[in-house]
């Protein structure tokens, strides 16, 4: 046996048989397995991948020049079905168009399929298929811009709207000629709410509305226009008038009273402006007052009225004791001689009254149609005296046209004596035209 083992030809037959064994068993083992033809065995279909885009844009395709489209929609919706190694790069990428084919078309009412050039690997429905659109000869026209300030009754105190510029002042208009016809107004908006500065040119959107109020969506150019607007903040100065209240203690009398400053500087819009002629003060309480003080008040200032240095006003009150006269029989003292006091009311507006219908006048000397007065009387009652206690007025009844000079009358509060700046006014009387 080890002889065999030995031997070169044993070996050499030995492997010869192996070899032919196992080409064998390899051979029968492919032979078992089933074709994929056999029909015992059918493939499987290959299963559909599904993926919806949204919002996909539809272009379109028409003479842009000549016509303008309506109905066609911004973006449609497209369903996909197909292979995953086609769908997914076909969604990563959207590498396909969506339009409608308008350029054969002429004015008029038309329906058109949305057409695509997407992969004929894959399904495509796209939602809507079909439009409804309208097309109409374009047209181009100039309108004027308006500017609507929106919020004016909330800008800071006493500022108010100004002159203002709009660049340009007109924009083209471009749209179907229907829709050209329908426009009522263009405008501009500018929120001015809480503005105390003019506004240096602001760029703001362009409104186009018709003649109900409704916004209509057109091409217009330029989309913006830049706005400038002064913001003002008027002034004037006028006289400050101390305000009391009650009367110094028994046995004491005001001998003066005078504020730190005799006018101030207020800040209103000009509808406030034209009807101020003074600002007062809180009233001081003299009732509680037996001695000579400097009192510190705050100015009743108006709505809408402001001043610069604030609203802090201080009053120099003099106080002085009375004399008594001899005790009466019943044991009480006589009051005291009480003292007068003088004061100037600058600038009382002179009214002219009784003139014959058809008839206007004018006062031409003085220049300015206002009087000074001198006001005497009890001091507590000269000092609280203000502007708009007087009336100054010429009577010009039973004058005809031409120039006359007549005398100034003058309405005071009771107990008080009043002269004028002057006695007499020349006035000019002529016939309405």
């Amino acid at each position: 046996m080890d002889n065999w083992f030995r031997s070169k030809w044993f070996v050499r037959v030995v492997s010869l048989a192996f070899a032919v064994f196992f080409y064998i068993f390899v051979a029968v083992d492919q032979n078992s397995l089933p074709n994929n033809d056999d029909s015992t065995f059918p493939s499987g279909e290959e299963t559909k991948n599904v993926e919806t885009l949204d919002e996909v844009p539809v272009r379109i395709d028409i003479n842009n020049e000549k016509y303008v489209v309506s109905g066609v929609p911004e973006y449609v919706s497209v369903k996909l079905e197909g292979s995953a190694a086609i769908l997914q790069p076909t969604i990563r990428n959207q590498n396909f168009d969506v339009w409608v084919d308008l350029k054969g078309l002429g004015a008029g009412e038309h329906t058109v399929e949305i057409q695509h050039n997407i992969s004929n690997k894959l399904d495509a429905y796209i939602e809507p298929k079909r439009v409804d659109v309208v097309i109409e000869e374009k047209a181009t026209k100039e309108f004027q811009v308006n500017v609507d300030f929106l919020n004016t009754d909330k800008m800071a105190e006493g500022y108010e709207l100004g002159d203002y510029e709009v660049s340009p002042q007109t924009v083209t208009i471009t749209s179907a000629k229907s829709v050209i016809d329908r426009i009522g107004i263009v405008k501009a908006y500018v929120d001015v709410s809480g503005l105390d500065k003019s506004i240096d040119n602001r760029e703001v959107p362009v409104n186009v509305y018709d003649n109900q109020g409704n916004e209509l969506k057109v091409n217009v150019e330029p989309k913006n226009v830049v706005v400038s607007v002064n913001i003002n903040n008027s002034s004037k100065k006028v006289p400050v008038s101390v305000e009391t209240t009650g009367e110094p203690p028994e046995g004491y009398a005001l001998a003066g009273i005078s504020a730190n400053v005799e006018e101030v500087e207020v800040f209103a819009k000009n509808s406030i402006l034209r009807d101020l002629e003074q600002v007062s003060t809180e009233a001081i309480d003299l009732s509680k007052l037996k001695e000579s003080s400097t009192v510190e008040t705050s100015l009743a200032l108006p709505d809408g009225v402001t001043v610069l240095n604030g609203e802090s006003i201080k009053v120099k009150v003099e106080i002085e004791q009375t004399k008594a006269s001899d005790t009466k029989a019943n044991g009480t003292k006589a009051s005291g001689t009480k003292t007068n006091e003088t004061k100037t009311i600058t600038g009382i507006p002179i009214e002219i009254e009784g003139l014959e219908d058809g008839l206007e006048a004018v006062i031409t000397d003085p220049s300015s149609p206002e009087v000074d007065l001198t006001a005497s009387g009890e001091q507590a009652a000269v000092a609280k005296l203000k502007k708009n206690d007087f009336r100054a007025f010429i009577d010009a009844g039973g004058l005809d046209p031409g120039t006359h000079k007549v005398p100034v009358k003058v309405e005071s509060p009771d107990g008080l004596s009043v002269e004028p700046e002057f006695e007499q006014a020349s006035i000019e009387i002529s016939e309405k035209t």
